[in-house]
């Protein structure tokens, strides 16, 4: 089979020929149609993780998929022909999605329904799970103010959808470029970070402060600005590990640094989500599995403003 791979940290993603896995209990095969592209892939090329996890090599990259159940392990509740969408990404044994097959466990998949693409159920378990958890983890609720920052791509994007559908009242940080979309998905505010600080444009609109905030941007260190932006016991999570938690508790805040579980339930609320037309999933980039080097370069470059997905279609 055809796979996207790199052979150690740092090295470019190349087109290989790999063997089909076999599923062992517990665990699917999936015949791929599409395959998402995240940040956390390109991180991965780059070693965030090889402090906490051993890495096979060569490693298929790639995180979220979609397609069709080829074979199954043992102890599975899905059938071949099943559509199912989920994560694959599983380092100490080199797997990922950028292939036209892969194997992940069950308890990372959930069934696709009929009337979602498998384009967009590609684009959808790591963005979608991440708002999810990310506002669900602010606790924030109707008729407070939260921030996201971060929010033209797709993570923010959706994390904007979510919490506008609660009541919740929403400023983003945006190009202008993206400004007016983010509007039309719920945003009541939104802040060009091209014209100066984010941080200072909503201190200044907001002199009071703000109840929550979802930082999808800031790494340690750069944090700070934005978390002063809170009211007393206000909270900010962080998807960069930006957050230190004692810091913030002695100035009377809250925070935390949360990553996105994409649980089958949390997939299938997702979808239904979709289905109905109350989540909104932009894909702004869309090639086909041989051009993944291309795709990463453009996310890691900043000029993502939705989801990347790649299509696959296996020989």
């Amino acid at each position: 089979m055809r796979a996207v791979v790199v052979t150690d940290f740092d090295t470019e993603p190349s087109l290989a020929e790999l063997p089909v896995p076999e599923p062992g209990p517990g665990e699917v095969l999936v015949r791929l149609a599409a395959a998402g592209v995240n940040p956390f892939d390109w991180k991965v090329i780059e070693g965030a993780m090889r402090d906490s996890v051993e890495h096979a090599f060569p490693l298929v990259l790639g995180s979220d998929g979609s397609g069709t159940v080829e074979r199954v392990g043992e102890g599975v509740d899905l059938e071949p022909g099943d559509r199912v969408f989920g994560q694959f990404m599983d380092l100490e044994h080199g797997r990922g999605s950028y292939a036209e097959y892969a194997v992940t466990k069950a308890s990372k998949l959930a069934r696709l329904p009929a009337g979602l693409p498998f384009d967009v159920a590609a684009a959808l378990p790591t963005a979608g799970a991440a708002a999810h958890d990310f506002v669900e983890g602010t606790g924030i609720g109707p008729g407070q103010t939260l921030l996201v920052n971060g929010a033209s791509g797709g993570v923010g994007q959706a994390a904007v959808q979510l919490a506008a559908a609660q009541g919740v009242r929403v400023i983003g940080t945006t190009d202008p470029e993206t400004a007016a979309y983010l509007r039309e998905l719920g945003a009541a505010e939104t802040v060009d970070f091209t014209v100066g600080p984010a941080a200072d444009q909503v201190g200044a609109a907001h002199p009071g402060g703000i109840d929550a905030i979802v930082d999808l941007i800031s790494d340690p260190g750069e944090i700070e600005p934005i978390a002063a932006l809170l009211k007393p016991n206000g909270v900010i999570v962080s998807s960069n590990g930006a957050v230190d938690a004692e810091v913030l508790a002695a100035r009377g805040l809250r925070g935390a640094n949360l990553y996105a579980n994409a649980r089958p339930a949390t997939l299938a609320s997702l979808a239904d989500a979709v289905e109905r037309g109350q989540l909104h999933l932009r894909i702004d980039f869309k090639v086909p599995l041989e051009d993944a080097a291309d795709a990463l370069a453009r996310l890691k470059a900043g000029k993502s403003r939705g989801k990347t997905v790649l299509t696959i279609e296996a020989a």
